[in-house]
């Protein structure tokens, strides 16, 4: 189906082509110095110590699991109103993942009282995702994993540049994890982003990331190393330069375009705020936010009742999505089933808006009237 007004749009022109060009004739087409370059833009853009590329945010999560040492039967505790890639990564270590409650319809993060209701003596560490951009209550969260001496990973998928309290997120955890899918604020088709301010972590990463080699092709190819080693039972979660070279383009863009998107939310807050038969998240959120995704809470209680809404707008020539259905209640999570009430409701209730910087006023104002007329 073809839509008017589609649920993202690229932020893609010359440049990205460009760049692109550039590395193809450059005859370097994998790891190299376009990886490092946009490693190190990424790492002063958010004020951390170190940043290291990564095929994607999923495998990002999973370096995150194994740096902090997380260990078969070890519990990990994270929301369950998520990818499915953030629980995933908890399984590919062996450990257990433990689901928590959201805050509530207005706030669509993991709830630190649940957390904290959940921590056993086998909990190792908490996995946060910072739904749309918005901020976790990180101060919370933080307290509650010194007290029991937790990990905290930071999966920030959808937060390039938003902020807690003057803080970049992915930078108040122990690790951040970064995607750099097509729909994302950042976007090189495939790709992602591990960042950490501790040392040991970031060259345990390195190592991990690249087979357990001690040195890189690239190195060796440019004479800076002849031989190298393998100590560890690494992997193949590389980026190469190729989608290096765009995400740096992306990157020269984002400002610019998150401050757009600024915007694009106070039009949707100031057309819908006076529809009583929805909820709008994260209203008057106080930080600077990437604004990745615009959700909607229907106050219907009617999964069906969503499904046909969506349906209708669909019908308009307007393309929406559900971010996300409850991990807990896929076929795969079903041992790990736990009552989850808020998120429930939610997944069940929720409706993504389109959302991105070339959405204008007048595209807005429609998305607004077709969904009065429908709710």
């Amino acid at each position: 189906m073809g839509y008017t007004i589609p649920l993202f749009d690229l932020n893609f022109d010359e440049a990205e082509e460009q760049s692109v060009l550039e590395v193809l004739r450059s005859k370097w087409i994998s790891t190299g110095p376009k990886t490092l370059e946009l490693e190190n833009l990424f790492a002063q853009m958010l004020g951390a110590r170190h940043a290291l590329t990564m095929a994607n945010c999923t495998v990002a999560l999973h370096l995150a699991m194994l740096i902090v040492g997380i260990q078969k039967g070890d519990e990990v505790i994270c929301p369950s109103l998520t990818f499915v890639a953030t629980a995933n990564a908890i399984r590919y270590v062996g450990a257990i993942p433990i689901f928590a409650d959201i805050v509530g319809n207005d706030n669509l993060n993991i709830d630190p009282e649940d957390i904290n209701r959940k921590i056993t003596p086998r909990t190792k560490a908490i996995v946060v995702m910072h739904y749309g951009g918005f901020a976790c209550n990180m101060d919370q969260i933080m307290d509650i994993a010194k007290k029991h001496n937790l990990k905290v990973i930071e999966d920030a998928c959808h937060g390039p540049l938003s902020e807690y309290k003057g803080k970049k997120l992915g930078t108040i955890g122990d690790v951040g994890c970064f995607s750099f899918f097509s729909n994302k604020n950042i976007s090189t088709g495939e790709g992602g982003m591990l960042v950490t301010n501790d040392t040991n972590y970031f060259e345990r990463a390195k190592l991990l990331r690249s087979h357990g080699m001690t040195t890189l092709s690239y190195e060796r190819a440019k004479g800076h190393s002849t031989t190298y080693d393998v100590v560890e039972l690494g992997y193949n979660y590389r980026m190469d330069d190729i989608r290096a070279a765009i995400g740096i383009v992306q990157l020269a863009k984002l400002k610019d375009d998150l401050l757009k998107r600024v915007e694009v939310r106070k039009n949707y807050e100031e057309m819908l705020k006076s529809l009583n038969k929805i909820v709008l998240p994260f209203m008057g959120y106080p930080c600077f936010s990437s604004n990745y995704i615009f959700p909607i809470v229907l106050k219907t209680n009617n999964k069906e009742r969503r499904n046909e809404v969506r349906e209708e707008l669909a019908k308009r020539g307007i393309q929406t999505s559900v971010h996300y259905q409850a991990v807990h209640r896929f076929s795969i999570y079903k041992e790990f089933y736990t009552h989850l009430p808020k998120t429930d409701y939610v997944a069940e209730n929720m409706i993504t808006l389109p959302m991105y910087s070339k959405l204008t006023p007048k595209n807005i104002s429609t998305i607004v009237e077709e969904i009065k007329k429908i709710v």
